[in-house]
């Protein structure tokens, strides 16, 4: 028999104990946060004790801004409003990258037995330096997952075996997920034909960004 996911919430609680942060039912799925000093040995009970054998995703979630409002559906105007506008390399500071709880790791699971979908967040402790426990011990799937997030996103994985790059070149600069990341990048590369070999360049291309220009009618009710 299925359980609900007020069982599952409940079970999850009770298994987990103080690792559970935070708690949250929404679209009928659960969602929880775990502390990260305890989060490897709440993931060996999920998947142990609570039938959760299959990692199917890693993510990283950048919340750098999260809430500010960038685009007005309901009151577009003709200029309409783009990330893009704005040369994030000109506001870099440290006040501005330096922000509580600013990383997350996102772990979806799934429960074949019991036909249970759960998502769980961790959220490393610090910003400048991210770094949660690696899952592969648990989990051998996780090795390329968690080598994107940090290959995206900047976030160090503990214990992970072989923790490179994946996505983007070896001597790739930045972290190109990260909101404060400039939209053309820090630099450019081209092959040279006299050395024979790649080489990486400043940035030359010149940020032309397009702004949508947005007409919405039904923007506001009549009247």
């Amino acid at each position: 028999m299925k359980q609900s996911v007020l069982d599952l919430q409940t079970n999850v609680q009770t298994a987990l104990a103080d690792a559970v942060v935070a708690s949250e039912i929404a679209l009928d799925e659960l969602t929880v946060e775990l502390a990260p000093s305890q989060a490897l040995k709440a993931f060996e009970k999920l998947k142990t004790d609570l039938g959760f054998e299959l990692l199917i995703d890693i993510c990283g979630v950048d919340y750098l801004a999260y809430g500010d409002v960038t685009w007005e559906t309901r009151k577009a105007t003709k200029a309409g409003f783009s990330r893009g506008v704005f040369d994030f390399a000109e506001d870099e500071s440290d006040d501005n990258v330096d922000l509580p709880r600013r990383f997350a790791v996102v772990y979806h699971l799934l429960s074949v037995e019991h036909n249970l979908r759960l998502r769980v967040k961790v959220f490393p402790e610090d910003s400048k330096m991210p770094v949660v426990d690696s899952v592969v011990s648990i989990w051998n799937c996780a090795d390329w997952y968690e080598r994107e997030a940090f290959d995206l996103f900047g976030i160090l994985f503990s214990g992970h075996p072989d923790l490179r790059r994946i996505l983007t070149d070896y001597g790739f600069v930045g972290h190109p997920l990260r909101k404060d990341f400039p939209l053309t990048g820090h630099v450019e590369m081209r092959y040279d034909a006299e050395k024979a070999r790649v080489v990486y360049e400043p940035v030359t291309i010149e940020n032309r960004v397009n702004v949508p220009r947005v007409i919405r009618n039904d923007a506001e009710p009549n009247g």
